[in-house]
């Protein structure tokens, strides 16, 4: 088990454990929630609902709303059908872009003996896993699904000293074990997948925030001003996207939480999630799960012919027959030709 990073107060290690936990809770719940009343009544295997067996539910005609919902229904498969062809066509274009971007760069490994070497040797990093570019518009990011690298700009060790270039390569070394790039590249897969629940996605955003808090907190380990400071030095530099999926060193949205956070002050744990994106969630769950839930009844043949003669109406939409019987309460129940 690991230790606390000691630049943290127990109170503030445990709100970002907690966040990091329910964040994963959330993406995996979201997930269930949005394909399993999809799917869940095709599987092959018998099925027992709330509403198995019955034609009404208090005053609501259930094969009438079953018709009102089918096409909601319906639309869901479409939907997510879509949502994941565009989620592997975004993945192949990110790949694709990848390759365009680091293609043209004049990536070496570090020459024996070079500070950036001596840096990696240092911090215990295969120096094969580094690679030195002159020009580089970044300070350092870290790309790779399969067989991640560092890439680290030639001129960094003129802007950084030695212990803070050292923090930096093993910031991008903890990128590197975790498998950052591809772990990212998974949740937007998701975020994208399920794209008409947009908190997915802001959640897939948390997950990338929490990758760079980690690495600060391994890479910090016994000298978190040092990071502090480089991360302070190459805050100016302005990055651009050199290639689609990197993990980045400098981010610059969240400086401030990862300066005060090394320097030991109480700072809080932000989230990309928004009231607009969560009720959004909540409208679209809301849909998938009522038009799941009465798409998949009745389960029992005998039932499904009883509730298809009960609803015989012809030439009336459904609409019209949505609340027929069960309640007094209901004028149209009294006009039902099949009332109970």
């Amino acid at each position: 088990m690991r230790v606390r990073a000691e630049h943290l107060s127990a109170r503030l290690a445990m709100r970002e454990q907690s966040h990091r936990r329910v964040t994963i809770i959330a993406i995996a719940g979201l997930m269930l929630l949005s394909a399993a009343p999809v799917f869940g009544h095709h599987l092959p295997f018998e099925s027992a609902t709330i509403l198995t067996g019955a034609q009404h539910f208090g005053a609501l005609c259930v094969t009438a709303l079953r018709h009102v919902l089918a096409p909601v229904h319906w639309s869901f498969h479409v939907v997510l059908a879509g949502g994941f062809a565009y989620a592997a066509w975004d993945r192949w274009r990110a790949w694709s872009r990848q390759r365009s971007a680091l293609a043209p760069l004049d990536a070496r490994m570090p020459p024996v003996g070079s500070e950036i070497w001596r840096a990696a040797v240092a911090e215990r990093i295969d120096p094969r896993l580094v690679r030195v570019v002159r020009g580089l518009p970044n300070p350092a990011f870290t790309v790779g699904m399969i067989s991640p690298r560092i890439y680290v700009a030639a001129d960094l060790p003129l802007r950084l000293s030695a212990a803070e270039l050292a923090c930096v390569l093993s910031h991008e070394a903890v990128h590197v074990a975790r498998r950052d790039p591809l772990r990212l590249s998974l949740y937007r897969f998701l975020g994208r997948t399920f794209f008409w629940i947009p908190a997915l996605r802001r959640l897939a955003d948390d997950m990338g925030d929490e990758a760079e808090i980690l690495a600060d907190d391994r890479a910090a380990e016994g000298r978190p001003l040092v990071l502090a400071s480089a991360i302070l030095r190459l805050a100016g530099s302005r990055p651009v996207r050199t290639a689609e999926g990197a993990v980045g060193f400098d981010s610059p949205g969240l400086l401030d939480r990862r300066v005060r956070r090394l320097a030991g002050e109480e700072v809080a744990v932000t989230t990309h999630l928004t009231r607009r994106s969560v009720a959004g969630a909540a409208l679209a769950l809301a849909l998938v799960l009522v038009s799941g839930l009465v798409a998949g009844q009745p389960a029992n043949p005998d039932v499904a012919a009883a509730s298809a003669q009960h609803c015989e109406h012809a030439g009336e939409s459904p609409f019209s027959h949505l609340f027929c019987g069960g309640s007094s309460l209901w004028s149209q129940a009294a006009h039902c030709r099949h009332r109970a």
